[in-house]
């Protein structure tokens, strides 16, 4: 756990550099990314344990922290990040689990079919960046099952929720559901 830590935090550091890449933006170095990397990978690690899951998740992780830093300076997901995240996390679930890609990909297509609906509809409610991660992770959760899915969802949404309340505009949602699948999965 102390090493996954440690990488959590190591990578994370190097994420302003990387972001920059993709939103066209300075990105200042944070102590709270640094942590967030650190904890998040921590927390990874002690749910997972030694599995060969392991690696794909703290990549993934990391990928995922990067599109929250991106999402909070810029209400954008860049589309290659979002398809690397997905790759990076379900790429090692279904050397291990090939038995759960049915579910994991019927997970994906409903979500990402329900969320374009609810993109398309007037108010702009979500993005299509947002559309794209929610089904990337609902692809990652979908190998653990349907109950995970949903919980990842239902977190997503009260965090959003309650960002609405408090910042009353537009937010970045991508950050809550990526927080809402962490929360699925570690509670999983």
């Amino acid at each position: 756990m102390i090493f996954a830590a440690a990488f959590g935090g190591s990578a994370a550091a190097l994420l302003p550099r990387v972001a920059e890449r993709f939103a066209a933006e300075s990105f200042p170095l944070r102590v709270r990314v640094v942590l967030a990397g650190s904890a998040v990978a921590a927390v990874l690690a002690a749910k997972v344990g030694p599995s060969p899951l392991l690696p794909g998740y703290l990549l993934a992780a990391v990928l995922g922290l990067l599109l929250a830093v991106i999402d909070l300076r810029c209400l954008r997901l860049p589309d290659p990040l979002v398809a690397a995240l997905a790759m990076t996390a379900a790429g090692p679930l279904l050397l291990v689990r090939p038995e759960r890609a049915g579910p994991a990909l019927l997970a994906a297509g409903v979500v990402l079919a329900a969320y374009l609906v609810v993109a398309l509809l007037p108010g702009r409610g979500l993005g299509l960046g947002d559309v794209k991660l929610a089904g990337a992770l609902a692809l990652i959760l979908g190998f653990t099952g349907w109950p995970v899915v949903f919980t990842g969802l239902l977190f997503a949404h009260l965090i959003g929720a309650a960002t609405a309340v408090v910042r009353r505009r537009t937010f970045a949602f991508g950050p809550a559901l990526l927080v809402g699948a962490l929360l699925a999965l570690t509670a999983a």
